[in-house]
């Protein structure tokens, strides 16, 4: 799992988003361009954020945590984090039955 977070944000309870990666060739790639890359689970295949919409995240420090399974990649982000063209992928907030938009 990768969470995300815009540089200067300076704590992962806020990411952009989160995505899978495949441990060897989505860090590999990363560390090679600079940009974040993924296991997109619905295309079966590598993907970097940002491919298609030019929304890229550049990243600016990548963090591991104390288990090393998890990475916190911090990013410079081109555009939106979320395809629904939020700032973040976490923009609601869920309340009893429902789901509230955060600001």
């Amino acid at each position: 799992m990768i969470a995300s977070a815009a540089a200067g944000a300076g704590r992962v309870a806020s990411p952009g988003m989160t995505a899978w990666t495949e441990a060897q060739a989505a860090l590999a790639a990363t560390q090679a361009t600079g940009e974040a890359t993924f296991w997109s689970r619905s295309r079966g295949r590598l993907w970097k954020k940002g491919e298609t919409s030019g929304n890229v995240l550049r990243v600016v420090e990548m963090r591991i945590d104390c288990d090393q399974d998890a990475l916190w990649l911090i990013v410079d982000p081109a555009g939106p984090a979320c395809h629904t063209g939020a700032t973040s992928c976490f923009y609601r907030r869920v309340e009893g039955d429902g789901l509230v938009p955060v600001a």
